[in-house]
């Protein structure tokens, strides 16, 4: 089993811990997040990896950031992560990379993720995992559309946003690939 297949066994397995935690049947996590329940157990099953939209709209039902849920599918707990350690989770389907710099743990309220979207992908999240999550996003190379809370900002290598994320949000990589630093911090 390759180290892909292994996070995504292990983020499987930590969604459904966390349905069953709360005691929700597929039906009802369904009726929450507008993900069908066929689609629900495949992922839980590991039969399919969830896309950004879906894993966020299931963080958002559990109440967590994305890097908080990805970190409780890190096996250890450390405070320094060399690359071959830190977790990349990938989202095929819209060409999305995702990577988690910080070593996970819960008593830090930032995170460091390095994020690559494909030359012409875009990502469209319906709500944020948690209101008022803070955000700051620094584009290390390419370019980088974002709609945030109504608003729309074009970045270009070396422009730094940073942002509350209450609503609605996109990300679009409109020419080439777009690579990105970004702070995330629970409100």
């Amino acid at each position: 089993m390759t180290q892909q297949e292994s996070t995504e066994q292990r983020l499987a397995q930590r969604l459904a811990e966390l349905r069953l935690a709360q005691g929700w049947s597929l039906e009802e996590l369904a009726e929450m997040t507008g993900i069908s329940r066929a689609s629900l157990s495949r992922i839980e099953r590991a039969e399919t990896s969830p896309t950004a939209t879906l894993l966020n709209k299931l963080c958002a039902a559990y109440g967590l950031t994305m890097s908080r849920l990805l970190s409780a599918v890190e096996e250890n707990s450390v405070q320094h992560l060399r690359p071959a350690q830190q977790m990349v989770w990938l989202d095929k389907e819209h060409g999305f990379e995702r990577r988690s710099l910080s070593p996970p743990a819960s008593a830090f309220r930032a995170e460091l993720v390095e994020g690559k979207l494909r030359a012409g992908a875009r990502i469209e999240y319906d709500t944020p995992p948690l209101a008022g999550l803070e955000q700051h996003i620094w584009l290390l190379a390419g370019v980088l559309e974002i709609s945030v809370n109504g608003q729309h900002w074009r970045l270009e290598t070396g422009d730094c946003l940073r942002f509350h994320l209450f609503g609605r949000s996109s990300f679009h990589a409109p020419e080439g690939q777009a690579h990105y630093a970004l702070v995330v911090c629970r409100p």
